[in-house]
């Protein structure tokens, strides 16, 4: 099972942007990318950059942008990890073992990734016939 972690915010207040650099609390997610990465169970991890990016926004069959996140964003998150686990609560316990502190990370969300036992067969089918190449990477269940 594919499991999502995102590290965010607690509160509503975002974290002032001259805060203290915490080497040590850094130096502890590391380590903690580290034991997840020999352990087996990392698929992926990557940071958000904080430079501003964009929100496309779809509304009445139009599109249009703008710009954000911004640093006032209520919820921002830094970044998120993949896990290939065996059930949600192994996805819980490293979860558990994630160092917060950087001030903006007090809340561990744990979210299940789909696979193809998650949707419809008729679906998987239509997915499989319509995006041949991208439907061959998707997740199948066992």
């Amino acid at each position: 099972m594919r499991f999502m972690l995102i590290p965010r915010p607690s509160t509503p207040e975002p974290t002032p942007q001259d805060a203290a650099f915490d080497e040590a609390v850094f130096i502890a997610q590391m380590k903690f990318n580290e034991e997840m990465h020999k352990a087996g169970v990392l698929i992926a991890s990557e940071g958000l950059s904080p430079a501003p990016g964009a929100h496309v926004v779809f509304k009445d069959g139009k599109t249009s942008v703008r710009d954000g996140p911004y640093a006032e964003t209520k919820e921002l998150i830094g970044g998120f990890y993949v896990l290939e686990v065996a059930s949600k609560e192994e996805a819980i316990e490293w979860a558990r073992r994630y160092p917060g502190g950087m001030g903006n990370d007090d809340v561990m969300e744990v979210r299940p990734l789909t696979d193809t036992g998650d949707i419809p067969p008729e679906l998987v089918a239509l997915i499989e016939k319509v995006a041949p190449t991208w439907s061959r990477t998707f997740k199948k269940s066992p």
